[in-house]
C-alpha cells in the first residue's frame, strides 16, 4: 500500500512538473484576481458621482423655489402684488420639472414658508404651503408659528429675520437618496437643503389670494406626488 501511494504521487509530480513552466493562462488568472477589486472601484466611482449630483440637484431645486415665489405675484406695479395659490402652484410644478428625474416629489417633501414680521416686532410664519409623499415638516414650525411676541427667532441656521413691510420666501426640501448601483455605499441617505429669498417687489402681505373659480391648495396635510386638485 505504501508502495503504491508513492509510486501514485511520483507520477502526479512528473504529470505536474510542466506546470511551473507554463504561462498560458496568467492573463486569465491575474483578471480573476482583479476582477471584483476593478469591478468594485467603477461601482463606487459611480455610486460617488450620482450622490454628489443628487446633492447638487436637491439644492438647485431649493434656491429655485425659493428665488420663484420671491418674484411672483400679480403683475400690477399701481399697487402692492396680490400672490395667489395659482403662483404657489406654478412655483412648485417648476420644481417637478427640475427635478422630474429624481423624483423629488415621490420620494421627497418641498415646504415653503413666507417669514415676517409681525405686530409686536417678532418674526412669525404667516403661511406656508407643501407638496411631496414624503413624511417631513418644517423644522422651525407651522403656519401661524410666531404670530404674537417676540419668542419666535427666526428660521434658518444661522437665524434669518424679515424686515418690517416684506417678506423672506424660506424653502425645506427633504429627498430620501436611493443608490443607483445593487450596493448601498452610502444607504438610505436623507438629504435636506434649505434656502431663502427677500420678495422682489412690494407684496400684499396679509393672505394668498384665490382666482376665479379657486385654485387648489397645496396644503401641508396632504401627503402627496401629484399636483393638488
Amino acid at each position: 500500500m505504501i508502495r503504491s501511494a508513492r509510486r501514485s504521487a511520483k507520477r502526479c509530480a512528473i504529470r505536474l512538473r510542466p506546470l511551473r513552466r507554463d504561462e498560458s493562462a496568467v492573463a486569465m488568472v491575474e483578471f480573476a484576481f482583479s476582477a471584483p477589486l476593478v469591478l468594485g472601484m467603477g461601482l463606487l466611482g459611480t455610486e460617488t458621482a450620482y450622490f454628489t449630483i443628487t446633492h447638487m440637484q436637491v439644492s438647485q431645486i431649493a434656491m429655485q423655489v425659493a428665488d420663484n415665489a420671491s418674484r411672483v405675484g400679480e403683475q400690477d406695479v399701481l399697487v402692492a402684488r396680490k400672490i395667489y395659490e395659482d403662483d404657489v402652484n406654478g412655483t412648485f410644478i417648476g420644481a417637478e420639472k427640475l427635478g422630474g428625474n429624481y423624483d423629488i416629489f415621490g420620494q421627497g417633501r418641498i415646504v415653503l414658508s413666507s417669514l415676517q414680521m409681525n405686530a409686536d416686532g417678532g418674526q412669525w410664519i404667516a403661511w406656508q404651503r407643501c407638496r411631496g409623499a414624503k413624511a417631513f415638516v418644517s423644522k422651525y414650525g407651522t403656519e401661524g408659528t410666531g404670530a404674537s411676541g417676540t419668542g419666535f427667532l427666526g428660521m434658518g441656521s444661522p437665524r434669518i429675520r424679515a424686515s418690517s413691510g416684506t417678506a423672506v420666501m424660506f424653502v425645506e426640501v427633504s429627498y430620501t437618496y436611493e443608490p443607483v448601483t445593487p450596493f448601498e455605499f452610502f444607504g438610505d441617505t436623507e438629504i435636506e437643503y434649505s434656502a431663502a429669498f427677500n420678495v422682489r417687489d412690494a407684496r400684499d402681505l396679509t393672505q394668498i389670494y384665490q382666482t376665479n373659480p379657486a385654485a387648489p391648495v397645496a396644503s401641508c396635510g396632504t401627503y402627496s406626488a401629484d399636483r393638488p386638485i
